[in-house]
């Protein structure tokens, strides 16, 4: 009895078949195949490195090579474009060294043009523009006009957008059409625009040329036309007309110029 049920006890313990067992699912190949086996190549050991020198000998012979190399292809480029060159080609001549700007030879250059101002011996007179129209003109005449205000001097300021009669009278003067603005005249001699201005003012020769004029208080004004030059006319009020009583029509004001205005009897008496 003791023997049956070890053997009923082993059954109960004994593993079922399953699907999922590996043990089962084995199977054996009746021909299994036979894969070749890969060929193993041995290749040449690289030769061994000499780590004093070696460096600097794979250097020194790569940059050598490469310094041949370049040398011989910038000789054949140069040979390539002399032999393209003409050969009836002048010798260019040497290039003159720029001119100094002489002070002397230019203030006495001034006397020679033969443009006089009348009547404006003891002053500095100074055709301008106050329109913005053209900018660098503008900036021009305001260049010109602050250099010479800061040597404290009395200047006539003749803006030719406020009456047209200044730019007639300068044409006149010069004895050219087209004229370019600003232009300066001192003791009564033209001296040149806003460039001449400059480069005497930059030399020292400007302050020569005002010395004897005379000189406004610092801070002075006018106090008729706040130093606008101008005033409205007085007689037609700015309207450029008057009632002719006598014919009893409008008339043109023969007082003032085109835009209803006149110089300022205090400071461009």
């Amino acid at each position: 009895m003791d023997r049956f049920r070890g053997d009923e006890h082993r059954e109960i313990h004994k593993p079922k078949a399953s699907m999922l067992n590996r043990s089962m699912t084995v199977h054996n190949a009746a021909n299994p195949i036979e894969f070749p086996e890969k060929p193993i190549y041995f290749y040449p050991s690289p030769p061994p490195i000499e780590r004093n020198g070696s460096v600097k000998k794979l250097h020194s012979s790569s940059l050598g090579s490469m310094g041949s190399s370049f040398k011989g292809t910038v000789k054949k480029l140069c040979s390539l474009f002399e032999s393209r060159k003409p050969s009836n080609l002048q010798p260019q001549s040497p290039t003159k060294p720029a001119k100094s700007f002489n002070s002397d030879s230019r203030v006495s250059s001034f006397s020679d043009l033969g443009s006089t101002l009348p009547g404006t011996k003891d002053s500095v007179v100074i055709y301008f523009t106050s329109l913005r129209g053209i900018r660098r003109t503008f900036e021009d005449c305001y260049t010109a006009r602050m250099i010479l205000k800061s040597f404290r001097v009395k200047i006539d300021e003749r803006d030719i957008s406020m009456d047209s009669a200044y730019k007639k009278e300068l044409q006149n003067v010069l004895g050219q059409k087209n004229v370019t603005l600003p232009q300066v005249f001192i003791k009564g001699k033209y001296i040149g625009g806003a460039e001449v201005i400059k480069q005497l003012n930059e030399v020292g020769e400007l302050s020569k040329l005002l010395r004897g004029l005379p000189l406004r208080p610092p801070g002075y004004t006018c106090e008729g036309c706040d130093d606008m030059r101008f005033l409205p006319c007085s007689n037609c009020y700015g309207s450029r007309k008057y009632f002719d009583e006598d014919e009893g029509q409008l008339r043109r004001c023969p007082e003032c110029n085109e835009n209803g205005l006149v110089r300022c009897p205090l400071c461009c008496s």
